[in-house]
């Protein structure tokens, strides 16, 4: 092994750094994991994490998980990586625009949606339907990194990753909505509202792209407010997150206590939350939309059917030998991209009706 000579000092040089961060910004000096490791020379804590997340098995297979479009056949439609790299680019902006981490925001981001099924939201509906305790991506992804990877040992991230990647899901309630907590860094707070301003924009212009919506559709309330196109929704949000979560700089005075929450003005919720609803109705629950939900439903059922009643054909470097035989079915199942499960299913003998469209 070579002999560094000026390496041990980098990475306390880096945190060091983190010195001029917010009040409030995690700091990876304070990271923690559960199982203890010899510190890096050359990467702080959240560096380090944010490498293993993108040399994982889990982040390779995004690139073939479907965001909306199942299985699409374009090469423009949004995947589950390209949402995951656009949601880390948009919550670091955030993060660096509000003086804090952006090493943890990017891990953060770039884990979010390790555990998402095949099919999207279809998919973790119909394995929500198989499983009695119900199925969540925000729990797989954490269980991914937990216990998934690396062979069964997990990647022994720290822990406010982990809080981040369970914590960024919400609730149809509103873009705001508690769902699953709020995370107790301003980074995984920030990752939160990034994924719904990366799903919405570019599930639009996924719509688009489809001829199922027009720009002059969206309801105009909403174009009014935060724009016309993906860009200026995107860079209206962004500013008017910064703008009002600005307490958690701690440059009003204000560098104790609990940390500020990351929010974002009524007027700018009001319009999301207005064009949340609008692609609910129009594009998430629309008929065609959901032919495409009831194929990934049937294959889901049907793979979990067969991988019960025959678990010697389960791949054991995707489960835990030791877990009941459902969780890992459900393990594998989650585990697999759109393309593999459709080729899987029609190995095994079912025989779907083709899509209307393929997009």
């Amino acid at each position: 092994m070579l002999a560094p000579r000026h390496l041990n000092s980098v990475r306390q040089r880096l945190e060091a750094r983190e010195a001029s961060l917010s009040p409030f910004a995690a700091k990876s000096a304070e990271a923690r994991r559960e199982g203890p490791e010899t510190p890096s020379t050359v990467r702080t804590e959240f560096q380090r994490d944010r490498d293993r997340i993108i040399h994982s098995k889990a982040f390779r297979r995004l690139k073939h998980k479907t965001q909306v479009f199942v299985a699409p056949t374009g090469d423009h439609f949004v995947t589950r990586l390209t949402h995951t790299l656009e949601v880390a680019q948009v919550a670091r902006t955030i993060a660096r625009g509000l003086n804090l981490n952006e090493d943890l925001t990017e891990a953060i981001g770039l884990g979010h949606d390790l555990g998402h099924t095949p099919f999207g939201h279809a998919g973790e509906s119909a394995m929500g339907e198989l499983l009695p305790e119900g199925f969540r991506h925000n729990e797989q992804s954490l269980r991914v990194v937990e216990k998934l990877e690396n062979g069964g040992q997990g990647l022994n991230l720290t822990w406010q990753v982990r809080e981040g990647i369970l914590k960024h899901s919400k609730t149809r309630e509103s873009v705001l909505a508690e769902g699953w907590g709020t995370a107790s860094t301003a980074e995984g707070q920030i990752v939160k509202l990034a994924d719904s301003i990366a799903y919405l924009n570019h599930d639009i212009a996924d719509a688009i792209r489809a001829g199922l919506l027009r720009d002059q559709d969206l309801p105009r309330s909403t174009r009014e407010v935060l724009g016309g196109s993906p860009s200026e929704r995107i860079n209206t949000l962004v500013l008017d997150i910064i703008e009002a979560s600005w307490p958690v700089t701690g440059e009003d005075g204000r560098a104790n206590g609990e940390v500020p929450r990351i929010g974002m003005s009524e007027r700018a919720a009001a319009a999301t939350d207005e064009l949340r609803d609008y692609m609910f109705e129009n594009i998430y629950e629309w008929e065609g939309q959901q032919a495409e939900a009831a194929r990934a439903r049937q294959v889901v059922h049907f793979l979990f059917d067969y991988y019960t009643s025959d678990p010697e054909a389960l791949a054991t470097e995707f489960t835990l030998l030791d877990d009941p035989l459902v969780r890992r079915v459900a393990d594998y199942i989650a585990g697999m991209t759109d393309l593999y499960a459709l080729r899987k299913a029609d190995e095994l003998g079912l025989r779907l009706a083709q899509p209307a469209s393929r997009w």
